[in-house]
């Protein structure tokens, strides 16, 4: 009998392959982490030079939204049509918004690139996590998802060190050119390493579906940006995004119920996995971006340190988080058991955001760095395992869509947390400032004007005045940590649910190929998905 299945090439040759093919997809997925966190320390400098700081939030705005709505398009097209083309286009697309932000002469042409670049950057993020299902079975998923998380942590150190020396250096347009040779890199790998089964036929796109989830992550994300700082939430305008919002969705969920292909298929929503991994997932990404999101603000005008070191103060968090990630990783790998990692992440994270609430500005520094790397700790333990669990839940041909759902959930958790913890700290900034300081405190700024205090106009004050404006940063960012506790805690108790069920040994299209050599699987027309692709006999009754 004639064998379907296609000699395996020599182990050495294999895992070198597989080495080349991981290194160019951390490469993508680093291009869309870096570019998250580098402008934090740049843009300062750019809107100057720039003329435009009116518009700075859009710089960050503009790739966070891009690259949240564009996530599901990017998991369901990979799952219809193949995931290598993909790859390659959302590189070359990040690439071009690279070069556009390099030559911006302007904000309209640097936001232009954000949206660009964050059109790409939401297919690098979830495209390198699906194609590692593709290539690796689930359980020796972990090591390399630990790895993938790991990559995030070193990003949200190196993204900030890196803006600030190219801003100090070279310049900032750097932080635009440093993607070109990574992207050629990651593209080179992309080109070479990766092989995947091939798409056949035309796949029918669900454009209602991503024009009404388009319309309703962008009201959602302006609401949340918007909301309590450039309008009062009473404002007809964050009342019609509010609005916007809800219509949209519920649009979105009547088309999905009727088109052939959905972008975010309902049936995802029947596995109770999937169900309590993507909220929990959600509520971790709105403590997480909460709670990180301003601590570099905080360092520095309450411990008086430069925006270089508190950037360095995160690195124990991020230290933390990447060998939690990796360590957990490899611990799937090697014992199949995952579903007390990310409850015990859960309650870390609780802990961390309680330390944290009792910061004072008199505390030693290692009492932050210490508190940061619980954060960290619990941040390695949950996160990615959450991915797997997702991935784990659902066939192979199903895997790039339920990843981008459940990343595109997280990744709006994310913004919330970042947009509501921000509205509140400078609202609640405003009150103390404009309490505890008299009028004339800041040299001419209003009261509680805290867009004319900077930690070198802080330093230079009468001590007094230093303390009150200290003490305000503090009374305002501290509580809201404790405000986030029971999100954390909430995320560790759905995860007690999850059923833990066992991690595949063998890539799917592989244990295929195996079934057809043996004649274990029962071929008919309706059995083969669009990449002609066999199911076997017991899915097949399904």
């Amino acid at each position: 009998m004639t064998k379907h299945a296609v000699p395996a090439a020599a182990p050495a040759e294999g895992k070198q392959h597989m080495v080349l093919l991981f290194v160019g997809l951390m490469l993508s997925m680093l291009l869309a982490a870096l570019n998250q966190t580098v402008l934090s320390t740049a843009l300062p400098t750019i809107v100057g030079e720039l003329h435009g700081v009116s518009d700075m939030l859009w710089v960050i705005t503009a790739f966070i939204l891009a690259s949240t709505i564009t996530m599901p398009i990017y998991g369901k097209l990979g799952d219809l049509m193949g995931r290598k083309a993909l790859l390659m286009a959302a590189i070359i697309l990040f690439m071009i918004g690279s070069v556009i932000g390099g030559l911006a002469n302007d904000m309209g042409v640097l936001i232009t690139a954000r949206v660009v670049q964050g059109l790409g950057g939401g297919g690098l993020m979830i495209l390198s996590q699906a194609v590692i299902a593709d290539v690796v079975p689930a359980r020796e998923r972990g090591k390399y998802m630990g790895m993938m998380g790991g990559v995030f942590a070193i990003a949200s150190v190196a993204g900030p060190l890196l803006g600030g020396w190219f801003t100090e250096g070279p310049g900032w347009r750097w932080v635009f050119w440093i993607n070109i040779p990574l992207g050629l890199l990651a593209l080179a790998g992309a080109v070479f390493f990766l092989k995947l089964p091939k798409h056949s036929g035309k796949p029918r796109l669900d454009l209602g579906g991503m024009g009404l989830l388009a319309i309703a992550t962008t009201c959602l994300v302006l609401f949340a940006t918007w909301g309590g700082s450039k309008y009062e939430w009473s404002d007809p305008v964050i009342l019609a995004l509010i609005a916007g919002t809800v219509l949209s969705a519920v649009a979105f969920v009547l088309v999905e119920r009727r088109t052939a292909e959905p972008i975010i298929p309902l049936h995802l929503f029947k596995d109770r996995n999937f169900n309590l991994a993507t909220v929990a997932g959600l509520l971790i990404g709105v403590a997480m971006f909460g709670a990180i999101g301003y601590l570099p603000t905080y360092l520095q005008m309450a411990f008086s340190v430069n925006a270089t070191e508190s950037g360095l103060l995160m690195i124990p968090m991020m230290g933390a988080l990447l060998v939690a990630s990796v360590v957990s990783g490899q611990m799937v790998s090697r014992t199949g058991s995952y579903k007390w990692m990310p409850i015990a992440g859960g309650v870390l994270v609780a802990i961390a955001l309680v330390l944290l609430s009792t910061l004072t500005p008199g505390a030693p520094l290692w009492e932050i760095c210490a508190y940061l790397a619980v954060m960290g700790l619990g941040l390695g333990l949950s996160m990615q395992i959450m991915v797997l669990i997702v991935q784990n839940s659902f066939p192979l041909r199903e895997v790039g869509t339920a990843t981008a759902s459940n990343n595109f959930f997280r990744q709006i958790g994310a913004t919330l947390g970042s947009a509501v913890v921000g509205s509140l700290f400078a609202s609640r900034l405003a009150e103390l400032l404009a309490e505890r300081l008299p009028a004339t405190a800041t040299g001419g700024g209003t009261p509680g004007g805290s867009n004319s205090l900077t930690p070198a106009v802080v330093s230079q004050l009468p001590a007094p005045i230093k303390e009150a404006i200290i003490s305000s940063y503090n009374d305002a960012l501290t509580p809201i940590f404790i405000w986030m506790v029971p999100l954390a805690v909430v995320a560790a108790v759905l995860m007690c649910f999850v059923k833990q069920k066992p991690l595949a040994t063998a890539i799917e299209h592989d244990v295929l190929s195996e079934s057809i050599s043996e004649g274990n699987i029962l071929i008919t027309a309706d059995d083969a998905d669009d990449d002609g692709a066999l199911v076997p006999a017991s899915r097949a009754k399904n």
